[in-house]
């Protein structure tokens, strides 16, 4: 069954009506979650899209960065965006990962009461606010705070994938539920 609201653009898709190379991805997160999110909905109009999107999460769910880290990342993401989609999803998750209400809410403005969380957010807010390099101190701090270019890399790298979730979230102006804000029932 294809799900389209009063304010969704794009179709959210199961394995029903996706395109046909969209189906065995969806399949495989509803196996491993039970659930399709709407955003892989979305994205599973776009077989080419949403492999991707699947190949680059993957890649870095196995990365060297911890997961509170990850999930700071993304709601600071998500909040420069005006995502309220995806920040509903990653305070979640981010809760899930050990956060709690005070550092989620610093998160979303690129800041941590750690200095060390601090630091390497500091460094992704100025690349994002650049458009361009960032100055090569905040590099140098962050370094300085023990992080090596190995998780300064892998950082962007969450950066660059969380700005595609929410750009692809807000294009699609992905609807908020009231008992669930991220996730679909499975396909019958």
């Amino acid at each position: 069954m294809t799900v389209k609201t009063d304010i969704s653009r794009f179709h959210i898709h199961d394995e029903l009506t996706a395109p046909e190379g969209s189906v065995k991805i969806l399949k495989g997160v509803q196996g491993a979650a039970g659930q399709v999110s709407k955003f892989i909905g979305v994205l599973a109009g776009s077989p080419a899209a949403l492999r991707s999107y699947a190949r680059m999460r993957h890649e870095l769910r196995g990365g060297v960065l911890p997961g509170a880290t990850c999930e700071r990342i993304a709601l600071a993401v998500a909040q420069r965006r005006g995502d309220p989609y995806s920040i509903a999803q990653h305070a979640k998750t981010a809760r899930a990962a050990g956060l709690g209400l005070d550092e989620i809410s610093r998160a979303r403005s690129f800041n941590s009461a750690d200095e060390r969380e601090a630091a390497v957010l500091t460094f992704l807010e100025a690349l994002l606010a650049t458009d361009g390099r960032p100055s090569q101190h905040l590099a140098e701090e962050a370094r300085e705070h023990g992080w090596s270019d190995e998780e300064l890399l892998e950082a962007v790298a969450h950066l660059a994938m969380n700005e595609f979730q929410s750009l692809v979230a807000n294009a699609a102006a992905l609807p908020q539920d009231q008992s669930d804000p991220a996730v679909l029932p499975a396909a019958a």
